[in-house]
């Protein structure tokens, strides 16, 4: 009859396992970031780089940081109708009068085409590109701060 393991090891401290192998995460050197800042640490700063542990930078707190809510020549040309319906913008001979203010934005870009819309359009603030395309379609831009 063959010999169990157990009763092959009796008297023996470890089993053939070692001093280490059978304690919890003891041969893989602890778990996780264990020995990051002591046995582990060169294999960390050669893989991750030596800005791995800290705080880095700044971040701006939330309330200077001015974020603009933007609406694009496309959205005009889509809802125009609309605006007029709800109120938002006036039709006027040769075109259309619209604050974008008043839709509850604080940008216009030059996103997708006005087509051959006259929009007279009263803004916080625009890009050059979305100036051009409503003064070449026949409308015109009015910058204005609140």
């Amino acid at each position: 009859m063959a010999v169990k393991r157990n009763e092959k090891f009796r008297g023996k401290k470890t089993h053939g396992h070692g001093t280490k192998a059978r304690r919890g995460a003891g041969k893989r050197g602890g778990r996780g970031m264990a020995g990051g800042h002591k046995h582990r640490l060169f294999h960390i700063t050669k893989n991750y780089g030596l800005d791995y542990f800290g705080r880095h930078g700044f971040k701006r707190p939330q309330s200077v940081v001015k974020a603009d809510i933007c609406i694009n020549l496309s959205t005009i040309r889509e809802n125009i109708g609309s605006y007029v319906e709800d109120g938002r913008a006036k039709k006027v001979k040769g075109g259309y009068d619209l604050d974008i203010r008043k839709l509850g934005y604080t940008k216009l870009l030059g996103g997708g085409s006005i087509g051959d819309l006259a929009v007279h359009v009263i803004s916080p603030a625009s890009s050059q590109k979305a100036v051009e395309k409503i003064e070449a379609a026949g409308g015109s831009v009015t910058i204005e701060q609140y």
